[in-house]
């Protein structure tokens, strides 16, 4: 059976958009309030670019046929912890990797691992088999275009580079991580887009059923009513 040919087992909602736009915060908040299972597809990229730096492999020109086996190889798996929070974990062969995958360099790395298409190839089954299993909302950045085409609910997030900079600085502060300045985090989030947006395969774009949302100006708060109140009216719940 194909990716594409896994039936769904319930009401699949796609969230895309590009990095700082608050696609986790809004999904993790919405699977919550909506008792759905939360996807972070990111995370299974960004899981191949660590194991990809573990290995000493070369960001800038990656060996496509050795990162795709690796992505073949991987065992990836999502797990709730109830002693941790947030409770929704990524596991690499059996390591919780969760916060090892969340820095700008992985982030780096896994835009253009994401770009190879053996890699998404590998990872697509996957996605689709996580997403099918039941109530499911998904973010990424092809969710909506390439993953779930046949998703109940598509939305597209955006903000500006400004905010989505000055919102990833605060982020890094409070982990206690040790920021770039606000010029250099611009660069690297203007970067990242172009990469994703420019890329051959599966690029970054609205799907054009998406309901498209600007967090620039809006909380954590309005934007998951909005897109709540949107998917009980499609879902007729």
């Amino acid at each position: 059976m194909t990716a594409a040919a896994i039936p769904k087992r319930g009401a699949v909602v796609a969230i895309d958009g590009p990095a700082g736009t608050g696609k986790s915060s809004v999904t993790k908040r919405l699977a919550e309030l909506l008792h759905f299972v939360h996807v972070d597809t990111g995370a299974l990229y960004r899981s191949i670019a660590l194991l990809c730096a573990r290995l000493g492999l070369d960001r800038e020109g990656y060996d496509e046929g050795l990162v795709t086996e690796l992505a073949r190889k991987a065992h990836l798996e999502f797990k709730r912890r109830s002693d941790l929070n947030p409770a929704n974990r990524i596991f690499v062969n059996g390591e919780d990797v969760t916060e090892l995958i969340r820095t700008p360099e992985i982030s780096m790395g896994a835009s253009k691992i994401s770009a190879i298409p053996g890699v998404r190839a590998a990872l697509l089954g996957l996605q689709r088999s996580l997403g099918c299993a039941g109530d499911s909302i998904l973010e990424g950045r092809d969710i909506g275009t390439v993953v779930f085409p046949d998703a109940d609910a598509k939305f597209f997030l955006t903000a500006s580079v400004e905010e989505r900079a000055k919102r990833r600085l605060s982020e890094m502060e409070a982990q206690g991580k040790d920021p770039p300045s606000y010029q250099e985090m611009k660069r690297q989030i203007a970067q990242r887009d172009k990469q994703d947006s420019e890329r051959e395969i599966a690029p970054l774009r609205k799907a054009n059923d998406a309901v498209e949302i600007d967090t620039s100006r809006l909380t954590l708060d309005e934007v998951v009513e909005r897109m709540a109140g949107e998917i009980r009216t499609r879902l007729g719940r």
